[in-house]
């Protein structure tokens, strides 16, 4: 079983150590970077950043990672973006997807993100979302404040001695990433979409939708299924933006039984065996220079 995770915006591949579904540790995994969250800086970048270059780095990644072999994505929220888009355009790298909390386009009908409206001001757009974003990261607290937002229910018990070590990894590596970056990435993200090609993704599909998620529009995220010509689709109730995190077993079981058996059927879930023990996973190096 060969897997690549790519996590949300403003977060780092150290998110999935602690997070990734329970039986991608039995295989090969690797966590990548966004474009712009360190380690990827983009230092070469000449001109805007633009979709035809992340694809490509993501596509030299698997093929130096996995011997050009094809792989399962796991790709939350802005990653889940980034994941249908490498599905599009190397179809040839990957042989299924599993979405958490994503979307298909970078801005929303009726619900443009907020980070692209900010950026989208005259004059001061740059320099508030860069204010705001080195002051999220700044402290533990403030950070952990701005990731329950991700979160329904806030008294699920999510957070563990064990998660709270890793989302101040998270914020380490973030710490590490230059707000330039950062801003050049979401820039190109508000102007991004692959929504007018989802049919044209012809490998199955896992769609993790919370019923909650207050991140992106639950609504938008089952649009995206309905033009996906090989989805299964799932929808937990009483669930926001982190269903990793917010229904680990459920998620654990679905991811399981999608990657041990195809899409999920009610007789399927019976056949999981007990999730593995946790194993580390492969942070590579930077995608680009």
């Amino acid at each position: 079983m060969k897997t690549v995770l790519i996590h949300g915006m403003v977060m780092a591949p150290a998110f999935w150590s602690c997070f990734a579904p329970s039986i991608v540790r039995e295989g090969k995994a690797a966590a990548y970077p966004l474009p712009g969250h360190g380690p990827w800086t983009l230092d070469g970048l000449s001109g805007a950043l633009n979709t035809a270059d992340i694809v490509n780095a993501y596509a030299a990644a698997i093929e130096r990672d996995f011997d050009g072999q094809p792989v399962t994505l796991i790709g939350h929220s802005t990653g889940g973006f980034v994941s249908l888009l490498l599905a599009r355009h190397r179809p040839d790298l990957v042989s299924s997807v599993i979405l958490m909390g994503a979307f298909a386009c970078g801005r929303f009908v009726g619900q443009e993100r907020v980070a692209a409206r900010i950026l989208r001001l005259p004059l001061l757009g740059r320099i508030l979302f860069i204010r705001l974003f080195t002051s999220w990261i700044a402290t533990r607290e403030t950070f952990r404040w701005g990731s329950l937002e991700c979160v329904f229910d806030k008294s699920v018990g999510w957070e563990t001695e064990e998660t709270i070590t890793t989302m101040e990894q998270v914020r380490e590596h973030l710490m590490k990433s230059r707000a330039d970056d950062i801003v050049a990435f979401v820039t190109w993200m508000s102007q991004a979409s692959v929504i007018d090609e989802l049919a044209l993704i012809d490998v199955p599909v896992l769609n993790i939708i919370g019923a909650r998620d207050a991140i992106v529009p639950p609504a938008h995220q089952i649009h995206l299924s309905g033009r996906l010509p090989r989805v299964h689709t799932v929808i937990l109730d009483k669930v926001g933006h982190l269903p990793m995190a917010e229904a680990r077993e459920n998620v654990d079981q679905l991811v399981g039984a999608f990657l041990l058996f195809g899409p999920l059927t009610a007789n399927r879930k019976n056949d999981l065996a007990k999730p593995a023990k946790p194993a580390p996973l492969h942070l590579p190096v930077p995608l680009g220079s």
